[in-house]
């Protein structure tokens, strides 16, 4: 039984105080703490009232302000912090955690917050003080990135010999009603699709115009999608960890009405992250933007259809081609009824929670900072199923690739 801080109260955190209340076993003592405190304790209620866990507290917290949050630490002493705040305060949530002596997970890497780029190098640079702390930090730890990155291992470990072709799929093919809204945190989900696109091939990083590629595939009990080839995280460090991968690429579906809306955000200069004068004061766009779309978090009451995510891989094994796609689908509707928020939080918040038992109960062991593929998948995707997000395979398939 252990104790845990986790921080950040939108869609994700609530899935995750939800998901780790089911376990009071492993989670005997649960703080919640965000900027706006009035939101973890609506979360806390809910969780209490749907689960009857005896122990979750709230506080209020600038993840930004280590002494702060250090002193937060101190005063709860965790076993460890899951982080579903913002990814522009990995950095500060880390050193806080090697300010006070406790163990760490993220579900997105770290994002400089006055440049849309994401990347590990700043992250991984923290692994000989967490490994000369004795403590683990586990990036990554979402759907994507987290359990496709659990799927890349589970492939490597137990089909093939050589992994050759990588392509992560990701549809979402719900409906919210709204005109247009983010499925989540808006500031970070807008700055990740408009940048430039990249995949890896034959050794190199190849750059793409936004939404140049684009395919339609086929998704499990879904039908096609039109997809479209973008940058994502786990594609840099799954090349790292696997050198026998020749391309790695990742795919996320729109629909029309979704990319005119952006394109007229990016137009008019919603989109921007440099801040400009307004009356007197500066603001930045896209966090006014942020302010004026609907709160990803409650999108869930109305929330119709299905996601689709998973891994399609091509390699060798036995001296022979096999292709093989694994994947999960995750109803929009059951997510809301277990915990009030919608799948796409869902998907996150369930692997946050799943990693994080990893970590408590000595199934993932280690000390410095690493990515979810780096450890053993067999436990992690044994319990994946009976906590909300079955999966499946298949061998021999067209990929559509």
């Amino acid at each position: 039984m252990s104790k845990i801080l986790i921080i950040g109260a939108g869609g994700v955190g609530r899935v995750v105080v939800y998901k780790c209340a089911q376990h009071p076993e492993v989670f005997s003592e649960i703080l919640l703490a965000s900027r706006t405190k009035s939101k973890c304790d609506i979360i806390a209620a809910g969780a209490i009232k749907a689960t009857g866990h005896k122990s979750i507290t709230t506080a209020a917290i600038d993840a930004e302000d280590v002494p702060a949050l250090s002193a937060l630490i101190r005063s709860f002493q965790p076993e460890m912090v899951l982080n579903v705040a913002l990814p522009y305060q990995d950095l500060t949530i880390m050193d806080a955690c090697l300010e006070t002596g406790v163990h760490y997970l993220d579900t997105a890497n770290y994002e400089p917050k006055d440049e849309a780029k994401f990347e590990y190098s700043w992250q991984w640079a923290y692994h000989d003080r967490f490994k000369k702390a004795g403590l683990l930090a586990v990036l990554g730890c979402g759907f994507d990135p987290g359990v496709t990155s659990i799927f890349t291992a589970r492939a490597a470990k137990h089909h093939f010999d050589e992994i050759h072709y990588l392509d992560i799929v990701d549809a979402n093919a719900g409906s919210h009603g709204k005109a247009f809204a983010t499925n989540f945190n808006p500031e970070i989900n807008i700055r990740e699709i408009t940048q430039k696109g990249k995949y890896y091939e034959n050794g190199r990083w190849v750059e793409t115009e936004p939404h140049e590629i684009w395919k339609d595939l086929t998704y499990p009990n879904i039908g096609p999608r039109r997809s479209y080839l973008l940058y994502h995280e786990e594609l840099e460090s799954l090349v790292k960890h696997y050198p026998t991968l020749k391309r790695a690429r990742f795919w996320m579906t729109f629909g029309e009405e979704y990319l005119t809306h952006l394109r007229v955000i990016q137009n008019i200069g919603m989109a921007g992250i440099e801040p400009v004068k307004f009356k007197g004061m500066d603001i930045v766009p896209l966090e006014f933007l942020k302010a004026v779309l609907p709160d990803p978090g409650g999108l869930g009451e109305n929330y119709t259809g299905q996601t689709s995510i998973g891994c399609r891989i091509r390699g060798i094994k036995d001296g022979k081609e096999r292709s093989y796609y694994i994947w999960n689908n995750c109803h929009h509707a059951a997510a809301y009824k277990e915990t009030g928020a919608q799948g796409v939080s869902y998907t996150t918040g369930v692997p946050a929670m799943l990693g994080a038992m990893m970590m408590l109960t000595g199934k993932w062991p280690g000390k410095g900072v690493f990515n979810v593929e780096e450890f053993n998948p067999d436990p992690f995707l044994e319990k994946l199923g009976e906590c909300g997000l079955p999966w499946e395979e298949e061998f021999g398939g067209d990929l559509e690739m």
